[in-house]
């Protein structure tokens, strides 16, 4: 279930941060399951990484069109 781009842009900051709080918990939760030998799909840390990236990616795009708007 990786996230839209296009879901995410429609998004608040606020909103973002969260989902961000929760893919890092989700991320975690998954590293551990890692260590512990736990861990049944592999794939999915690759997905979250990536959503992670994907949310931090969209909230630099808005703080940065945020500054251009002040400016």
């Amino acid at each position: 279930m990786a996230l839209d781009a296009k879901e995410l842009r429609d998004k608040t900051p606020d909103e973002l941060r969260d989902q961000l709080g929760q893919l890092k918990k989700e991320q975690f939760n998954l590293r551990f399951q890692a260590a512990t030998s736990q861990l049944e799909n592999t794939a999915r840390m690759r997905t979250v990484r990536r959503d992670v990236a994907r949310v931090k990616t969209i909230l630099n795009e808005k703080a940065a069109s945020a500054a251009q708007a002040e400016a």
